[in-house]
Protein backbone atom coordinates (compact mmCIF):
# COMPACT_ATOMS: atom_id res chain seq x y z
CA UNK A 1 0.00 0.00 0.00
CA UNK A 2 1.33 3.15 -1.04
CA UNK A 3 2.53 5.25 1.83
CA UNK A 4 2.03 9.59 1.84
CA UNK A 5 3.44 11.89 4.64
CA UNK A 6 0.99 14.70 5.37
CA UNK A 7 2.17 17.98 7.02
CA UNK A 8 -0.88 19.18 9.14
CA UNK A 9 -1.88 22.86 10.09
CA UNK A 10 -4.55 23.31 12.44
CA UNK A 11 -6.62 25.30 15.18
CA UNK A 12 -6.73 23.41 17.98
CA UNK A 13 -10.03 25.03 19.86
CA UNK A 14 -12.73 22.86 18.42
CA UNK A 15 -10.76 19.12 19.28
CA UNK A 16 -10.54 17.37 21.95
CA UNK A 17 -6.93 17.25 20.76
CA UNK A 18 -5.12 15.09 18.03
CA UNK A 19 -5.80 11.59 18.92
CA UNK A 20 -9.19 9.99 17.59
CA UNK A 21 -11.82 9.47 20.53
CA UNK A 22 -14.67 7.64 20.57
CA UNK A 23 -17.44 10.85 21.09
CA UNK A 24 -15.28 13.80 20.86
CA UNK A 25 -13.73 15.33 17.68
CA UNK A 26 -10.45 15.21 17.31
CA UNK A 27 -7.77 16.56 14.45
CA UNK A 28 -6.97 12.66 13.91
CA UNK A 29 -10.62 11.34 13.11
CA UNK A 30 -11.38 14.46 11.08
CA UNK A 31 -8.41 13.56 8.64
CA UNK A 32 -9.62 9.85 8.91
CA UNK A 33 -13.10 10.94 7.88
CA UNK A 34 -11.77 12.82 4.84
CA UNK A 35 -9.59 9.78 3.73
CA UNK A 36 -12.55 7.93 4.14
CA UNK A 37 -14.55 9.76 1.42
CA UNK A 38 -11.68 9.01 -1.47
CA UNK A 39 -11.27 5.33 -0.46
CA UNK A 40 -14.19 3.75 1.64
CA UNK A 41 -12.82 1.96 4.32
CA UNK A 42 -11.76 2.34 8.07
CA UNK A 43 -8.24 4.40 7.83
CA UNK A 44 -5.35 4.64 11.03
CA UNK A 45 -3.02 7.32 10.76
CA UNK A 46 -0.11 8.12 13.05
CA UNK A 47 1.29 11.51 13.67
CA UNK A 48 4.45 13.08 15.11
CA UNK A 49 2.97 14.10 18.18
CA UNK A 50 -0.24 14.04 19.75
CA UNK A 51 -0.87 17.18 21.26
CA UNK A 52 -3.55 18.20 23.72
CA UNK A 53 -7.20 19.82 23.56
CA UNK A 54 -6.90 23.36 22.38
CA UNK A 55 -3.28 23.28 21.33
CA UNK A 56 -2.99 24.17 17.59
CA UNK A 57 -0.24 23.35 14.75
CA UNK A 58 2.01 24.84 12.09
CA UNK A 59 3.90 21.70 11.27
CA UNK A 60 2.35 18.60 12.89
CA UNK A 61 3.45 15.72 10.22
CA UNK A 62 1.38 12.56 9.79
CA UNK A 63 1.44 9.55 7.55
CA UNK A 64 -1.27 7.01 5.89
CA UNK A 65 -1.73 4.23 3.71
CA UNK A 66 -3.71 3.96 0.57
CA UNK A 67 -4.69 1.04 -1.47
CA UNK A 68 -3.93 3.16 -5.02
CA UNK A 69 -1.49 5.30 -6.22
CA UNK A 70 -2.45 9.06 -5.57
CA UNK A 71 -0.39 12.07 -7.18
CA UNK A 72 0.66 13.89 -3.65
CA UNK A 73 -0.59 17.13 -5.01
CA UNK A 74 -4.19 15.71 -5.81
CA UNK A 75 -4.23 13.91 -2.27
CA UNK A 76 -3.67 16.79 -0.59
CA UNK A 77 -6.32 18.68 -2.65
CA UNK A 78 -9.12 16.17 -2.25
CA UNK A 79 -8.09 16.18 1.60
CA UNK A 80 -8.86 19.92 1.97
CA UNK A 81 -12.06 19.83 -0.15
CA UNK A 82 -13.36 16.94 2.08
CA UNK A 83 -12.11 18.47 5.27
CA UNK A 84 -13.99 21.30 5.26
CA UNK A 85 -15.10 23.29 7.53
CA UNK A 86 -12.86 22.40 10.11
CA UNK A 87 -10.09 24.61 10.82
CA UNK A 88 -7.38 21.61 9.37
CA UNK A 89 -5.39 21.83 6.11
CA UNK A 90 -3.16 19.67 4.58
CA UNK A 91 -0.09 22.12 3.74
CA UNK A 92 2.29 19.35 1.61
CA UNK A 93 1.79 15.79 0.63
CA UNK A 94 4.61 13.56 -0.39
CA UNK A 95 4.66 9.81 -1.16
CA UNK A 96 7.13 8.07 1.06
CA UNK A 97 8.84 4.67 1.70
CA UNK A 98 6.98 2.18 3.33
CA UNK A 99 8.91 1.56 6.11
CA UNK A 100 9.14 5.98 7.14
CA UNK A 101 6.65 6.58 10.40
CA UNK A 102 5.55 9.92 11.03
CA UNK A 103 6.04 8.91 14.81
CA UNK A 104 9.19 6.79 14.85
CA UNK A 105 11.51 8.39 11.72
CA UNK A 106 11.46 11.98 13.43
CA UNK A 107 14.48 13.35 15.09
CA UNK A 108 12.94 16.36 16.68
CA UNK A 109 10.00 18.25 17.73
CA UNK A 110 9.93 22.13 17.75
CA UNK A 111 7.10 23.69 19.78
CA UNK A 112 6.18 27.66 20.09
CA UNK A 113 4.31 29.12 22.94
CA UNK A 114 2.68 32.74 22.99
CA UNK A 115 1.89 34.90 25.23
CA UNK A 116 0.18 38.55 24.62
CA UNK A 117 1.15 41.32 27.05
CA UNK A 118 -2.15 42.90 26.50
CA UNK A 119 -4.70 44.62 28.86
CA UNK A 120 -7.54 45.19 26.61
CA UNK A 121 -9.61 41.76 25.48
CA UNK A 122 -7.86 39.67 22.61
CA UNK A 123 -10.20 39.94 19.77
CA UNK A 124 -8.16 38.63 16.73
CA UNK A 125 -5.90 36.46 18.83
CA UNK A 126 -8.59 35.44 20.84
CA UNK A 127 -8.19 31.42 21.29
CA UNK A 128 -4.73 31.88 19.79
CA UNK A 129 -2.60 33.10 22.66
CA UNK A 130 -2.09 32.82 26.29
CA UNK A 131 -3.43 36.71 27.20
CA UNK A 132 -1.33 37.71 30.46
CA UNK A 133 -1.94 41.66 31.48
CA UNK A 134 1.66 42.57 33.19
CA UNK A 135 4.58 43.01 31.85
CA UNK A 136 7.34 40.32 32.40
CA UNK A 137 10.66 40.44 32.19
CA UNK A 138 12.09 38.42 29.20
CA UNK A 139 15.70 38.29 30.15
CA UNK A 140 14.80 36.74 34.11
CA UNK A 141 12.51 34.45 31.62
CA UNK A 142 16.15 33.51 29.56
CA UNK A 143 18.12 32.67 32.80
CA UNK A 144 15.16 30.43 33.82
CA UNK A 145 15.00 29.06 30.65
CA UNK A 146 18.46 28.29 31.05
CA UNK A 147 18.53 26.39 33.66
CA UNK A 148 16.26 23.75 31.93
CA UNK A 149 18.50 23.11 28.90
CA UNK A 150 20.27 19.81 28.87
CA UNK A 151 19.80 16.41 30.13
CA UNK A 152 17.72 16.18 32.86
CA UNK A 153 15.20 14.17 34.97
CA UNK A 154 11.94 16.34 33.98
CA UNK A 155 9.66 14.65 36.55
CA UNK A 156 8.57 18.12 38.19
CA UNK A 157 7.12 19.43 34.76
CA UNK A 158 5.11 15.98 33.68
CA UNK A 159 1.80 15.53 34.15
CA UNK A 160 0.99 12.82 36.85
CA UNK A 161 -1.00 11.33 33.41
CA UNK A 162 2.23 11.42 31.57
CA UNK A 163 3.04 7.50 29.56
CA UNK A 164 6.63 7.83 29.31
CA UNK A 165 8.88 5.06 29.66
CA UNK A 166 11.72 7.70 31.70
CA UNK A 167 11.10 11.41 32.53
CA UNK A 168 14.95 11.53 31.49
CA UNK A 169 14.82 14.06 28.62
CA UNK A 170 17.21 16.06 26.56
CA UNK A 171 15.98 19.81 26.13
CA UNK A 172 18.22 21.46 23.39
CA UNK A 173 16.51 24.61 22.96
CA UNK A 174 14.20 27.03 25.52
CA UNK A 175 14.28 30.29 23.70
CA UNK A 176 12.66 33.31 24.95
CA UNK A 177 12.49 36.79 23.02
CA UNK A 178 9.72 39.28 23.15
CA UNK A 179 8.36 40.03 19.33
CA UNK A 180 5.76 43.28 18.02
CA UNK A 181 2.61 40.63 17.30
CA UNK A 182 -0.28 41.37 15.43
CA UNK A 183 -2.41 42.50 18.45
CA UNK A 184 0.65 44.13 20.90
CA UNK A 185 3.44 42.74 22.58
CA UNK A 186 4.30 39.17 22.74
CA UNK A 187 6.62 36.71 24.63
CA UNK A 188 7.65 33.55 22.63
CA UNK A 189 9.00 30.57 23.40
CA UNK A 190 11.00 28.11 21.43
CA UNK A 191 11.34 25.13 22.64
CA UNK A 192 13.11 22.17 20.70
CA UNK A 193 13.75 18.45 21.95
CA UNK A 194 13.54 15.19 20.54
CA UNK A 195 10.59 14.41 22.21
CA UNK A 196 8.57 15.94 25.14
CA UNK A 197 6.82 14.67 28.43
CA UNK A 198 3.10 15.53 28.46
CA UNK A 199 2.35 18.94 29.29
CA UNK A 200 6.19 19.33 29.54
CA UNK A 201 6.56 22.78 27.55
CA UNK A 202 3.41 24.07 29.20
CA UNK A 203 4.77 23.18 32.78
CA UNK A 204 8.10 25.26 31.81
CA UNK A 205 6.10 28.37 29.62
CA UNK A 206 3.89 28.44 33.54
CA UNK A 207 7.16 28.46 35.58
CA UNK A 208 8.67 30.52 33.72
CA UNK A 209 6.31 33.45 33.49
CA UNK A 210 6.22 33.47 37.75
CA UNK A 211 9.74 34.18 36.99
CA UNK A 212 9.15 37.12 34.77
CA UNK A 213 6.67 38.13 37.04
CA UNK A 214 9.57 38.48 39.66
CA UNK A 215 7.55 36.03 41.97
CA UNK A 216 10.28 33.29 41.28
CA UNK A 217 13.92 33.44 40.37
CA UNK A 218 16.03 31.42 38.22
CA UNK A 219 17.24 29.91 40.95
CA UNK A 220 13.58 28.61 42.36
CA UNK A 221 13.27 27.05 38.97
CA UNK A 222 16.89 25.13 39.18
CA UNK A 223 15.81 24.40 42.62
CA UNK A 224 11.76 22.82 41.48
CA UNK A 225 13.92 20.99 38.86
CA UNK A 226 16.07 19.57 41.29
CA UNK A 227 13.05 18.26 43.30
CA UNK A 228 12.11 15.86 40.96
CA UNK A 229 8.33 16.63 42.12
CA UNK A 230 5.37 17.70 40.20
CA UNK A 231 4.75 19.66 43.12
CA UNK A 232 7.36 21.43 43.30
CA UNK A 233 6.26 22.94 39.81
CA UNK A 234 5.04 26.07 39.06
CA UNK A 235 1.38 26.85 37.34
CA UNK A 236 0.54 24.72 34.28
CA UNK A 237 -0.06 27.70 31.76
CA UNK A 238 -3.02 27.38 29.39
CA UNK A 239 -3.03 25.55 26.04
CA UNK A 240 -4.47 27.85 23.55
CA UNK A 241 -0.70 29.85 23.01
CA UNK A 242 1.03 26.32 22.34
CA UNK A 243 1.92 25.36 18.38
CA UNK A 244 3.59 22.12 17.51
CA UNK A 245 5.31 24.43 15.09
CA UNK A 246 7.88 21.59 12.97
CA UNK A 247 9.29 18.11 12.92
CA UNK A 248 12.48 17.57 11.69
CA UNK A 249 13.41 14.23 9.44
CA UNK A 250 17.08 12.81 8.39
CA UNK A 251 15.62 13.95 5.27
CA UNK A 252 12.92 16.18 4.37
CA UNK A 253 9.95 14.34 2.89
CA UNK A 254 8.44 17.17 1.50
CA UNK A 255 12.15 18.31 -0.15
Amino acid sequence: MPRYALKVEYQGAPFAGWQRQKELPSVQGAIEAALARLEPRAHTIAAAGRTDAGVHALGQVAHCDMRRDWDPFRLSEALNYHLKPAPVAIVDCAAVDDDWHARFSALERRYLFRILIRRAPATHEDGQVWQVKHPLDVKAMQAGADRLIGRHDFTTFRSSICQAASPVKTLDELRVSEVDGLSGREVQFHVRARSFLHNQVRSFVGTLERVGSGAWTADDVETALNARDRAACGPVCPPQGLYLAAVQYPHDPFG
